[in-house]
């Protein structure tokens, strides 16, 4: 644990990721110094560390460590070589993860609620978030997105509880661990478990050992919720010490929620035997909701405090976010990258915008995507939509050529499905070809886990100046 009473200076190692940035600002929201330093700082992320009075760094140097921390933090994007960690080794200041100083600073005197699952993590987190800060539990919270209906990533409050979003993904450097398994969970909700992060896992069973060992440190009075229609995440439940809520959509699910009408308003759905109405769409929407429901239900909230707190909430950042609506043409800006998500996405906007033509754009970015392990399950999900656009795989180079994916063969599979299909080189070639292309009603998805050459905001301008 942690001495917090030596520590008034912090240096965060990566301070522009997400969960990082945001974590930071918590801490000078809570009174301490802190600093950091990143390859690239770039808008949103360093207008909010500005704005909050945090002193980053561009590039990493060992100067960057003067005055010397109390205490760095360094993120998982760091490695060996980099020439401020060498600084910080040499030096022998004291340093940390960042799931470790979350555990170290709070998670030992609280109770911890850990999202967990291939896909859904922000959203479910979000969510639970939301509905104990709503039913007066006043929660912390550490998501790894930006949530439409609190405030920021990453929040300290007063209650007894946090919500994590548990990432999959290895810890640091130095621990290649899953970081979920520093948060002690006494409660953890398990959405799914599929082939992600080809990067570190080397196939399913390995993810799956990750998350059965999650689960063996859950107390016996602690409580996992597993997903009901998911074989894989059953098996990994299967010898877990604690007791085991299913939540899902068939008949098996110990809570199971059904859904009674799915359109442009959302979703009605019943759980527990009380109606819910979400704003999102989409079965997987509802999914997320039946698990932060069923959390939350646990911890003392009522099912009609609940039912009135849920429709209220409006979702996560580049969660089938609309960025812009402008001569009849609506741009959505999606996080999907796997094939699963992409599919459900897809699948969502359906019911959103029944009968108008739908887009897909989409960047091959992650380090499981960019492989060819996805190559025939990438074109059978991008083929639901009506016309797809699909840009060169990012960091191609890195890669071998027999184990990367070939995007321009997943355009020629989709052409032979009979939909309309493009490989064009980036964001820019897609966007000028795309265009013309464009009649009122359509829809245009843009999926990517990064930023797609900046493509979402160069497409709004693009549509409001047609």
């Amino acid at each position: 644990m942690l001495d917090r009473a030596k520590l008034k200076h912090l240096h965060f190692l990566g301070i522009a990721g997400t969960g990082m940035g945001t974590v930071a600002a918590m801490f000078r929201e809570l009174g301490l110094q802190v600093t950091g330093s990143d390859q690239a700082v770039y808008p949103p992320m360093s207008d909010f560390l500005r704005e909050r009075g945090i002193l980053f760094h561009e590039g990493y140097r060992e100067e960057n460590l003067a005055p010397k921390p109390d205490l760095a933090i360094v993120g998982n994007v760091i490695s060996r070589g980099n020439p401020e960690l060498e600084a910080i080794l040499t030096q022998r200041i004291p340093f940390v993860s960042l799931p470790e100083l979350l555990r170290g600073w709070f998670l030992y005197r609280s109770r911890n609620l850990v999202v967990t699952g291939t896909h859904g993590k922000t959203t479910t987190s979000t969510m639970l978030a939301f509905l104990l800060e709503k039913g007066g539990l006043q929660p912390s919270w550490f998501i790894g997105g930006v949530p439409v209906d609190l405030p920021g990533g990453c929040h300290h409050g007063k209650g007894n509880f946090w919500v994590l979003e548990g990432d999959e993904y290895d810890t640091s450097f130095a621990d290649k661990r899953s970081k979920f398994l520093h948060y002690l969970p006494e409660l953890v909700i398990l959405n799914n478990v599929e082939f992600d992060h080809a990067d570190i896992y080397a196939d399913l069973a390995a993810i799956q050992k990750s998350f059965r060992q999650l689960l063996n440190v859950v107390p016996k009075n602690g409580l996992a919720l597993i997903n009901a229609d998911d074989p894989k995440a059953l098996e990994v439940a299967k010898d877990a010490p604690c007791e085991i809520l299913e939540v899902g959509g068939g008949p098996q699910a110990a809570a199971r929620y059904q859904i009674q009408a799915s359109g442009p308003e959302g979703s009605d759905f019943t759980l527990h035997g009380q109606k819910f109405h979400l704003r999102l769409a989409g079965k997987h929407n509802v999914h997320n909701a039946s698990m932060a429901i069923s959390a939350a239900h646990t911890l003392g909230l009522s099912l009609d405090k609940l039912a009135a707190i849920l429709p209220d909430f409006h979702g996560v950042r580049r969660r089938l976010e609309v960025r812009a609506e402008a001569k009849g043409i609506t741009l959505v800006d999606d996080f999907g990258h796997h094939p699963s998500a992409l599919r459900e996405s897809i699948a969502a906007l359906r019911g959103r915008y029944p009968g108008r033509r739908l887009w897909a754009l989409f960047e091959p970015r992650s380090n499981t995507t960019r492989r060819g392990i996805f190559q025939k399950e990438l074109a059978q999900s991008l083929s639901a939509a009506d016309g797809v656009y699909i840009a060169e795989i990012a960091r191609k180079d890195q890669l071998d050529p027999l184990t990367r994916l070939d995007p321009s063969k997943i355009a020629a599979d989709i052409k032979a499905a009979g939909k309309e299909a493009h490989f064009l080189p980036d964001g820019e070639a897609i966007m000028k070809d795309l265009l013309p292309r464009l009649r009122t009603g359509d829809v245009v998805a843009v999926f990517t886990n990064g930023s797609f050459g900046g493509l979402v905001p160069k497409l709004a301008e693009a549509l409001k100046n047609r």
